[in-house]
């Protein structure tokens, strides 16, 4: 689950520290809370809020690397998983055991084509998998260098792309 939340406050009493939370979502948290169980241990991860990528800027990519497959001859398909992995900021590292690689790759392939799985190296009968998400998940950022790497790659090609200051004005947009 996910819960946005816009202040924070620490409480220490007998029991120990607690991370308060101030957000509007009251039933999301109240869920939260009830789905918590008791002598479990869980995670929560806090990262910034930021704005999801805009239709806009995936009709953009998506134009551009049509032009880019026209002129090349590289399947779209190819292309979009070679810009994925160029990016950066959108992997992680899996360490599993050897037997279990092929499933997990599987499975995380199976969100569509730009999730990609790739086992990197192998020991003791563990494996080294490089997990990469594809553009559905991006944030602006992420979806901003996406943007950045195929128009780099149309314009050493001879592709015509929105010009500097237009592919700057949209992207001023998506950016929180």
């Amino acid at each position: 689950m996910e819960l946005d939340f816009e202040g924070c406050h620490l409480l220490i009493d007998d029991r120990g520290s607690w991370l308060c939370l101030h957000t509007p979502q009251d039933r999301l948290a109240k869920r939260i809370c009830d789905a918590v169980e008791k002598d479990k241990i869980y995670t929560a991860k806090i990262s910034r809020k930021r704005k999801k990528r805009s239709l806009d800027s995936n009709a953009y990519f998506w134009t551009l690397c049509d032009k880019l497959a026209e002129k090349t001859g590289i399947p779209k398909s190819e292309i979009y998983r070679q810009e994925i992995q160029d990016i950066g900021g959108n992997c992680e590292m899996v360490t599993i055991k050897k037997e279990e690689a092929e499933k997990f790759c599987h499975l995380w392939e199976s969100h569509g084509i730009g999730w990609i799985a790739k086992p990197l190296s192998e020991s003791y009968g563990l494996i080294n998998i490089i997990a990469y998400q594809g553009s559905s998940t991006y944030d602006t950022a992420q979806m901003s260098r996406l943007i950045d790497t195929i128009v780099q790659d149309c314009k050493a090609q001879g592709i015509e792309t929105l010009p500097p200051d237009k592919l700057e004005e949209m992207k001023s947009r998506w950016n929180p």
